[in-house]
């Protein structure tokens, strides 16, 4: 057992993409006003439990246990399976050249300004910087989220995976835990599920991709090494973002022709001045009838991920670059060390194929929740949609209550699930927008940190009402 993280947050020297010492004294003054890090105010149950386990080391991760500590909850643990921060999603896996939010969106700060992106960002590059940029530079916000992390003072033991989760006794939780030397288990009152894009689930590799050698083809949440793609042909399947990203990286890297598959009959190209969906409307989404919910969801399903025009347009500068429309795979395979694919507009033969084909949130499918899987409600077994408005992907999505807890799926059978939290992309069929981005942090964040501190609190109505001035821990 790890001990707990009582450390304060602390002055930092800058570093590699920190902001100025002068701004780092600012932040620190600013979380000093605030009382943050100050007195646990949860009672303490065992020595040996972490009040709440928080798996993933990423923005929401991070965040999470940024709030829960402002909150006056300060025993707490981050997990995450990467050996290190190059291993998380905006430095690994996000291949965007800039952030798809608008630059003014409130992020991990929750309202403290000290702490903003542009506060940081105007720190390094003078007054008046944040101004002229029109979007936030991908390495620009990872850079931001490594300084905010040591600002806020959160630890992540790095290297360290869930390997399975079960319930132990009432109010507590068990992790089966990993790392490269031995494996050990950990109890928590609480666990956040915070693991980003494959939320409850896995990438969604089509039947048609699985079939291949592993060496031939990658899902666009796998590290990709797109230096070894130079030279060769390069297939895509699917047509969002994340696929266009992945086709505009390989060609950068010198592939020697990339196509890009989409079953659509055209790109579903995301308006460059398009009205936005009002964010009041998406704060209540959870709190819509489930039929509002589901339809609202299966039409955005329906419409198909759009991707933006910049992706498209980065890709398509590329003279060696093409895009198949009304192309869906029918069948692929090995021959001779390359992918030869059949497609509705005819065959052709591939070095390499990558699918940027989305994910699917099966709990089933996550073997750290295997064991549990069989007791969580999915949508499928809340709700039964009207004829033509079926979605085996939406059903099989976790169900989830009001503080992005699991439910049961048989009612009073499995009550500890109310002590495991989904804020990650697995928790968007039910509250309609993607969990764990950047937007969803405002508002998210502190109802999921509500829930917790609720729970936790009145547990312990019976054994603590008071608690020491000054005793943080």
């Amino acid at each position: 057992m790890t001990n707990r993280n009582n450390s304060k947050p602390h002055i930092l020297d800058g570093g590699t993409g920190s902001g100025t010492a002068a701004h780092d004294v600012a932040a620190q003054e600013s979380l000093r006003l605030l009382g943050y890090g100050g007195a646990n105010l949860i009672a303490p149950l065992d020595d040996a439990v972490h009040d709440v386990a928080i798996v993933g080391g990423g923005q929401s991760g991070v965040t999470t246990a940024y709030a829960l500590r402002r909150a006056g909850v300060s025993n707490v643990t981050v997990l995450d399976a990467g050996d290190g921060e190059p291993d998380l999603a905006w430095r690994a896996r996000a291949r965007m050249r800039t952030l798809r939010t608008p630059k003014t969106i409130s992020g991990p700060e929750l309202g403290n300004p000290a702490l903003t992106f542009q506060a940081w960002y105007e720190s390094i590059h003078g007054a008046g910087a944040f101004d002229a940029i029109d979007r936030i530079a991908t390495a620009d916000w990872a850079d931001y989220l490594t300084w905010f992390r040591r600002q806020v003072g959160v630890e992540v033991r790095r290297g360290v995976r869930v390997t399975g989760v079960e319930p132990v006794e009432p109010g507590r939780i068990r992790l089966h835990l990993a790392d490269a030397h031995r494996t050990w288990t950990e109890d928590a009152r609480k666990v956040v599920l915070a693991t980003g894009v494959s939320g409850t689930g896995t990438p969604n590799v089509p039947r048609v991709v699985r079939a291949l050698p592993r060496n031939l083809y990658a899902h666009t949440a796998d590290a990709i090494d797109f230096a070894a793609l130079r030279g060769k042909s390069v297939g895509v399947l699917g047509a969002a973002s994340s696929a266009f990203d992945a086709a505009a990286t390989a060609l950068e890297a010198g592939a020697a022709e990339v196509h890009v598959y989409t079953r659509r009959p055209e790109l579903v190209v995301a308006p460059i001045a398009g009205a936005r969906p009002n964010s009041l409307v998406q704060d209540v989404f959870h709190l819509v009838d489930d039929g509002e919910r589901w339809r609202q969801r299966w039409e955005w399903a329906a419409r198909g991920a759009n991707v933006p025009p910049e992706s498209v347009e980065r890709a398509a500068a590329f003279p060696n670059y093409h895009l198949h429309v009304a192309a869906e795979w029918t069948s692929a395979s090995q021959r001779r060390g390359r992918v030869i694919v059949d497609a509705a507009d005819g065959a052709r033969t591939f070095d390499f194929v990558i699918a940027g084909t989305g994910y699917q949130q099966d709990p089933a499918t996550r073997p750290e929740l295997a064991a549990i899987a069989p007791h969580i409600a999915r949508w499928s077994d809340a709700y039964t949609p009207p004829e033509g408005l079926e979605s085996d992907l939406l059903g099989s999505a976790p169900y989830l209550g009001a503080g992005y807890e699991f439910t049961e799926k048989v009612p009073g059978s499995a009550p500890w699930l109310a002590d495991i939290h989904v804020f990650s992309i697995g928790a968007s069929t039910s509250f309609g927008l993607p969990v764990g981005d950047i937007p969803s942090l405002r508002v998210g964040i502190p109802r999921l940190v509500d829930a917790i501190t609720r729970d936790l609190v009145l547990a312990d109505l019976d054994r603590a009402r008071t608690v020491a001035v000054g005793a943080g821990r």
